[in-house]
């Protein structure tokens, strides 16, 4: 029987990644937060690790605030790069395998085709930069480790852009959304599922994969889809970003290319449309 560490379980992959854990019966599942196991405190990790006998670590937890992170660079290094090498400090001296959580934004989204796990990541704000920080670090310490990025994440659990859109089609008669930044939403439920798959299968396919559901669209496209899904009558605007003024610049273009995940893997990837969908039914339960 293995035992699977998830930090930052509170988050909204962290609590979609408890529901589908109870699937894997045969694992012994620990959920840790920053207010039981604090990844910033050495001391702390590595008794935690003396304690426990872990197995795999799934390691959720991260400084996401994008904007706020241009202000706070020393907090977003310390989650997304400093604490990760802790993390992977204590895996490599306990043989524990790792599966780190990253994201798009180590891209400048200047190309307009899917981005591979080879392409050259070139970060354009703080918050990609700790993050690539955080990939590069657990690269120097650690051999055993799975690095998915992914991308525009949502589910019926934290704060999220389809629980606003939500909350905005009640609150207001019209929006506007931008409509020149590409991507493609990711259920945290569906990247939760291929967390548990690879511990499931005991991988040792390790590296660096990519991971969202299938197609691409703009946030418009995002934010229109979720209000046809739950009938709201709200007029929906496209502006360019340019419009809509960020402290961080975000990629143009960073739609990924899944192709290593799912022959490594054999997992089936739902279209964004379709997990959306199923999404929105279970937070109407």
């Amino acid at each position: 029987m293995k035992t699977v560490l998830v930090t930052g379980a509170k988050g909204q992959l962290g609590q979609c990644i408890q529901k589908q854990s109870k699937h894997l019966k045969e694992n012994i599942f620990l959920f840790e937060d920053y207010d039981t196991l604090d990844l910033t405190k050495k001391d702390q990790v590595k008794k935690y690790f003396e304690q426990h006998k872990i197995d795999w670590c799934v390691n959720c937890a991260a400084y996401t605030a994008v904007d706020l992170a241009e202000d706070e660079s020393n907090e977003a290094f310390s989650v997304n790069a400093e604490a990760v090498s802790i993390l992977a400090e204590q895996c490599n001296k306990y043989g524990t395998r790792l599966i780190h959580i990253s994201t798009d934004f180590v891209f400048d989204g200047v190309i307009n085709e899917p981005y591979t796990e080879d392409a050259l990541p070139i970060p354009l704000g703080v918050y990609g930069e700790s993050k690539l920080k955080g990939e590069q670090n657990i690269i120097e310490i650690l051999k055993p480790y799975f690095i998915v990025r992914t991308s525009w994440l949502y589910s019926e659990f934290g704060a999220n852009f389809m629980k606003t859109m939500i909350r905005l089609a009640q609150e207001r008669d019209s929006l506007s959304v931008v409509n020149d930044q590409v991507g493609t939403p990711t259920y945290a439920m569906d990247l939760a599922d291929v967390i548990c798959e690879i511990i499931r299968q005991n991988s040792e396919a390790y590296g660096l994969y990519h991971y969202s559901n299938e197609g691409s669209i703009s946030w418009y496209d995002f934010a229109k889809q979720i209000f046809e899904y739950v009938q709201s009558n709200i007029i929906l605007k496209p502006i360019p970003s340019s419009d809509f003024k960020t402290k961080a610049i975000r990629p143009k273009y960073s739609v990924l290319d899944k192709t290593k995940i799912k022959e490594n893997f054999n997992v089936e990837i739902p279209f964004w449309k379709d997990s959306l969908k199923i999404a929105l039914e279970r937070i109407n339960e």
